[in-house]
């Protein structure tokens, strides 16, 4: 679909961007009704960031109906919808320290929740999980994230991670791309049920020697991977292609 009149070139790319996330995640059965949430930053704004319409199910999203807002909660551009007070809290709060992160997804999922209500968290048991192996981070449980004054600590718990158990609660992830946050998020999960799975067998878990769990996650991060930064996109082409061919009410309208 043809961008909407004057709206930036950049700006269209990552609204259809992120309405394709919220369709995958949504595909890969990683949405909660309306709940849970997915940001993108404006490129070239004063810290505009777009998230997703309070009430639509993840699979409605468009590109023309996410919801464009300040970082103090101001909608800046005309639009029948309000957004997630809960959502505001956690993206601003990313959005607003971490310049890096272009994309931050948020999920509730069964394995998710499962793995952040445990006291050891995300064990290095397979191989998507050893991708986060002492690069993972955690923020306690403090409620529903409806106080602004949780911020802070969320922002100091995070660091520079870019993925982070909310304990007792679900994932995060934060990207330098739409893409990157994704992926991440596909492997923690992956990494999550993976974990559910072994330890709901009762079995002894084959461990993984500390420095092949090191060489692991430095295989990831350091292009030595097939999944590094270069091939993201490749990736992302590919995910893609799970909402083609295109359907009245695309992500792209």
């Amino acid at each position: 679909m043809p961008k909407p009149f004057r709206m930036p070139d950049a700006e269209w790319t990552v609204r259809q961007d992120l309405a394709a996330c919220y369709r995958l995640v949504a595909h890969f059965g990683m949405d909660d009704v309306i709940y849970t949430h997915i940001s993108a930053r404006v490129p070239d704004s004063d810290g505009h960031f777009l998230i997703n319409p309070y009430g639509m199910l993840f699979r409605e999203i468009t590109a023309s109906s996410l919801v464009k807002v300040d970082l103090e909660g101001r909608i800046v551009d005309d639009t029948p919808y309000d957004i997630n007070p809960a959502g505001f809290t956690i993206h601003s709060a990313i959005h607003s320290a971490r310049h890096d992160a272009a994309c931050v997804l948020h999920t509730h999922t069964y394995a998710g929740v499962a793995v952040s209500s445990l006291k050891e968290g995300l064990q290095p048991c397979n191989q998507w999980s050893l991708q986060f192996h002492d690069r993972i981070a955690y923020h306690g449980y403090e409620g529903i994230a409806l106080d602004l004054d949780e911020r802070s600590r969320l922002i100091a718990d995070l660091g520079s991670a870019k993925a982070m158990i909310l304990r007792n609660h679900g994932l995060l992830t934060a990207g330098a791309s739409v893409a990157e946050a994704f992926i991440l998020m596909h492997n923690l999960e992956r990494a999550c049920r993976v974990q559910v799975a072994i330890q709901s067998t009762g079995q002894a878990v084959n461990p993984v020697e500390p420095e092949v769990a090191q060489l692991t996650a430095r295989q990831y991060e350091g292009g030595d991977s097939n999944r590094r930064t270069g091939h993201i996109q490749r990736e992302w082409s590919a995910l893609l292609r799970y909402l083609e061919p295109p359907v009245p009410g695309s992500y792209r309208d």
